[in-house]
Formats: C-alpha cells, structure tokens, sequence
C-alpha cells in the first residue's frame, strides 16, 4: 500500500511536511481532507491502529473546533459520538495524516516520520 498523505493545502503545516515528502522522494496519494473527508469507517480504523486516544485526532487549533467549544464538550461524548463528529468536516481532523499498512501518523514530527518513512 502506498502512503496516503492528507491535508489541508492552506495549511503551513500540511505544505512543510509534503515537501518534506517530496524532498525525501517518499511516494504517496495526495489527498485533500476537506474536500475527501475521511469516512468514519477510515477514522474508526486509522484511531484504532495509530494507539492514540481519539483526541488526538481532533485538530485543537482550529477555529471551528474552538467555535464548537469541544474543549468543554468532548469528555462528556462517546467515542462514536466523537468519530461521527470528526467524518463531518475535514477542518476538525488534525493535519497532516500520513496513514499506511504499518502505521497512522497524525501531525508532521519530522524526527517520527524520518523514522517511519525513511527506514
């Protein structure tokens, strides 16, 4: 499976880490997360793999997360409460996600994607 690259093109983070990408000839499929939304099938199984908390996947900085105040209203949601929440919109996913057969990355940490993409 090749490496599937989500993001958001306006997004600072998202360009550095697909350059990052490009600069180290690391193959992937591009794929714009608001307009190819993850289902929550795809979200139920990344969350699943990457063992991280659910939160984790919550873009915490962005304005639509700020303006729904889920920093008050996510502890009291179930988890599938949670993963539909996340399916409707692409701008409350955190970006960029690099998801492949051995792994889900959430964020750009060069020094974690060296070590999974790289090696």
């Amino acid at each position: 499976m090749e490496n599937l690259f989500l993001e958001y093109p306006k997004c600072s983070t998202c360009r550095k880490a697909k350059k990052w990408l490009e600069d180290n000839k690391v193959n992937f499929i591009d794929r714009h997360i608001v307009e190819n939304n993850p289902t929550k099938e795809e979200l139920s199984n990344w969350i699943k793999r990457s063992s991280l908390d659910i939160k984790k996947f919550f873009n915490t900085s962005g304005l639509l997360y700020k303006s729904m105040d889920l920093k008050n209203k996510l502890d009291n949601m179930t988890y599938d409460e949670k993963v539909n929440l996340l399916s409707s919109n692409g701008m409350l996913v955190k970006r960029p996600l690099i998801i492949n057969e051995d792994f889900v990355l959430v964020g750009f940490k060069e020094n974690e994607w060296k070590e999974k993409l790289l090696n």
